[in-house]
């Protein structure tokens, strides 16, 4: 597409949150992304001279574009992102070696542990994101780990294990970071209460867009 030609169609972008997907002739994904203006992001790839290679040759490449309309601009990036791993476009290189968006774990076993991935693995484990920012999860990370003990080792604190008394307290439960429930110092109950603090921590700082799908996104081609 040329940038004559796209001015032909520019003024039926709408400028709003959303995802735009640039198909080639064959009608083959190129490129997913994200934008606050869809008309604005869309726009710079055609009114400006690239000096990346291979975004000339996107541009170069692109029969036609769809868009979908969001309600914010975490609803774009969840968006994004599923499009991505789903389709894998050839153009869209920072998400195609699988690098991911970051989650916040809470790990399906004794005594949860709680931190975070970039690797969503369907061991019944709790996921919580993802986030736009590894920063801004480090930060919460830091606030439950000060407000909230919960343990950080790898043990396997099953119940005969503990009864065993094969562990003994590290060095986190000395400093109050942690209750001790490899020596049984910390029931389980006790345990569920912190998690739940922690929950409700880490929902009070997700988009409900990120918690829930976004099956009502409204399509425009």
């Amino acid at each position: 597409m040329t940038a004559a030609e796209f001015q032909q169609i520019s003024h039926t972008i709408p400028s709003h949150a959303g995802i735009y997907k640039y198909f080639s002739e064959s009608n083959e994904l190129l490129y997913v992304g994200k934008a606050i203006n869809l008309r604005k992001r869309v726009s710079s790839y055609f009114v400006k001279n690239h000096d990346n290679y291979k975004t000339r040759k996107l541009v170069e490449n692109i029969h036609h574009i769809e868009f979908t309309i969001v309600d914010s601009e975490q609803d774009a990036f969840l968006l994004e992102n599923s499009l991505i791993k789903q389709f894998k476009p050839r153009y869209n290189i920072e998400l195609k070696d699988d690098k991911t968006y970051p989650f916040i774990v809470i790990k399906h076993e004794s005594f949860p542990r709680v931190f975070l991935t970039r690797n969503v693995i369907k061991d019944g484990s709790e996921y919580l994101g993802p986030f736009t920012s590894v920063g801004r999860v480090r930060e919460l990370l830091e606030v439950i780990r000060y407000n909230i003990p919960l343990r950080t080792c790898n043990l396997n604190l099953s119940k005969q294990n503990i009864e065993k008394g094969k562990f003994k307290v590290c060095l986190e439960y000395h400093l109050g970071n942690c209750k001790g429930p490899c020596e049984g110092r910390q029931d389980e109950e006790d345990y569920r209460e912190g998690l739940q603090q922690v929950k409700e921590i880490l929902r009070g700082n997700l988009s409900p867009c990120l918690i829930c799908s976004v099956s009502k996104c409204r399509s425009m081609r």
